[in-house]
């Protein structure tokens, strides 16, 4: 039985400066937390989530089944982020459409829903608000931040804004910067939505009205990432939906590929902001913190402080495990401490989010040397 989870809010009034220039004010952070914080306060573990995901983190609603946490499986009991020794927390991120603050929120300063006003966020700026409910909840330092994908970037994110107040990254599929073909597939994600007839410049909540086709292409294109071809292949293959022949329609759902995208499009445009979607894809896009240092990331990692631990997976091509070798070599070249771990898994992308035994032995494992430090 999952532990039950309990959702949270916090708001903020003074303005957040943001790296575009501009500010937020007035906002609210929705958060939850697991386990106990220590006597002197230690223990507190950091979960960094990524596009599609909160702050529900792990355990379940009390009353709603099927409401476990994105990350249940790792976060928990006896799992392998142990909540009877760690206090851990997630934090909805700034623009999300989970609670936190976003597009489809009033603006204080004209009264009106945000929809594309609302100000394009970065990776630091998410771990600037983080840093502020932190401060708020009275956590000085955090034993670790903890996060896969885009959630990866924000620990890593978390190594070079604040050194001082944490002292070990566990960095998931994850990597230093998007490459130019990551880029292109936000963007076409992108294209599909803004040029929804339905999008209306963003500001489709005056019309009532939902831009769920862009929505829906966006989730396909982005689902074909998450998944290695191995997976397709052995999931799907070319197998028909109906029948041994073909209709031989170029409109009709053939395939069981088809299908599955399909459903997975649908189920998306059903919960997903659209504008959510095109502030974290570019959110991600503008992630490198090796730009202001000559695009060197050994320059850029050595303001690291924190012990870290790296995980990639075999056939995950959207974040290779080139790219996660790559900080391994930038943090070695600056004789910081680093375990690194290259699973061999068929799950591509998404291998993060299951149960692959050596890997949740590993992070569980490394988890457990930190509790020793702790005892």
């Amino acid at each position: 039985m999952s532990m039950l989870a309990t959702p949270q809010s916090m708001t903020f009034a003074a303005p957040l400066a943001l790296q575009g220039g501009g500010s937020i004010r007035d906002y609210h952070l929705s958060y939850e937390t697991y386990g106990q914080l220590n006597a002197d306060k230690s223990n507190a573990v950091l979960i960094c989530h990524a596009l599609n995901a909160s702050h529900h983190v792990a355990g379940r609603y009390a009353g709603q089944d099927k409401s476990e946490g994105w990350w249940d499986n790792m976060i928990g009991p006896g799992k392998p982020v142990d909540t009877e020794r760690f206090f851990v927390i997630g934090i909805n991120n700034l623009g999300s459409c989970f609670g936190s603050t976003g597009p489809m929120h009033t603006n204080p300063d004209t009264g009106r829903i945000y929809g594309a006003d609302f100000p394009v966020v970065t990776v630091e700026d998410w771990v600037n608000a983080q840093a502020r409910l932190l401060d708020a909840l009275g956590i000085a330092q955090l034993a670790a931040v903890m996060g896969g994908s885009l959630g990866g970037m924000q620990a890593l994110s978390w190594t070079l804004q604040y050194p001082q107040r944490m002292r070990h990254a566990v960095v998931i599929a994850s990597a230093p910067n998007l490459t130019a073909e990551n880029i292109a597939f936000n963007e076409v994600a992108r294209r599909a939505i803004v040029t929804d007839p339905d999008f209306h410049g963003g500001h489709f909540y005056q019309h009532g009205v939902v831009p769920k086709r862009g929505l829906r292409i966006a989730r396909m294109i982005g689902h074909i990432t998450y998944l290695s071809d191995d997976v397709m292949n052995e999931k799907f293959g070319r197998q028909l939906r109906d029948g041994l022949e073909p209709k031989y329609s170029t409109q009709e759902i053939e395939f069981q590929i088809e299908s599955y995208l399909r459903y997975q499009g649908d189920k998306f445009s059903d919960y997903f902001d659209a504008n959510t979607y095109l502030l974290i894809t570019r959110a991600l896009d503008y992630f490198d913190p090796a730009r202001r240092h000559g695009a060197s990331l050994t320059q850029a990692l050595a303001q690291a402080q924190a012990k870290f631990l790296l995980v990639s997976f075999s056939t995950d091509w959207r974040f290779a495990p080139q790219r996660s070798r790559e900080i391994v070599k930038a943090l070695l070249d600056n004789r910081r401490s680093v375990a690194y771990a290259e699973i061999d898994a068929p799950h591509g992308h998404d291998a993060f989010l299951l149960e692959d035994p050596r890997y949740m032995g590993v992070v569980r494992s490394y988890f457990e040397n930190i509790a020793k430090e702790l005892a």
